[in-house]
């Protein structure tokens, strides 16, 4: 069993479910977003952007490893800074784009 932190643009909320779904279902442990403004058209402050970026940091320190959620291989720059993070703290990364999950 790992804890795994899923990492990815909130414009993928339904990839964000399926894999937490079937990360889940193969006895991980999941820590995700607690939300997707881009998704949900949810208007945030840039205060509110640079406290939700320590929060994921956070997640990712609680993690084994992070899971990369990128469709069609898109990365933007909060999750590259995010990937950078990890890579850092020695976690193992493992990509949507090259995994099964497609």
């Amino acid at each position: 069993m790992k804890v795994i932190t899923l990492c990815g643009s909130t414009k993928f909320k339904k990839q964000f479910e399926e894999v937490n779904a079937k990360l889940t279902i193969q006895g991980h442990v999941v820590i995700s977003l607690g939300f997707f403004e881009q998704s949900e058209g949810i208007e945030i402050t840039p205060e509110q952007e640079a406290l939700f970026e320590l929060i994921h940091y956070k997640k990712i320190d609680l993690a084994d490893e992070i899971f990369v959620i990128d469709v069609n291989k898109y990365i933007g720059e909060s999750t590259r800074k995010e990937i950078e993070y990890a890579k850092r703290k020695g976690k193992a990364i493992t990509y949507y784009s090259s995994s099964d999950f497609i």
